[in-house]
């Protein structure tokens, strides 16, 4: 598992991607216990998607250059 234990640096703007994941799947997870959110659960739904799988692709992009 030498992969987890690799270490690299991200700018302020590579964070955004991320932390709105984060934020997208905290909202989501309001949603099953807020009305309010229910109405909004789609697209919080493709906000996660798209910001995760983004995450990701500049994680691994960021593993391959080390």
């Amino acid at each position: 598992m030498n992969f987890f234990k690799r270490k690299t640096t991200w700018s302020n703007a590579e964070l955004i991607p991320l932390k709105l994941c984060i934020a997208s799947i905290y909202v989501l997870v309001g949603a099953h216990f807020h009305k309010f959110f229910h109405a909004y659960h789609a697209v919080v739904l493709i906000l996660f998607g798209i910001t995760v799988t983004w995450s990701l692709y500049m994680w691994f992009t960021k593993m391959k250059k080390e």
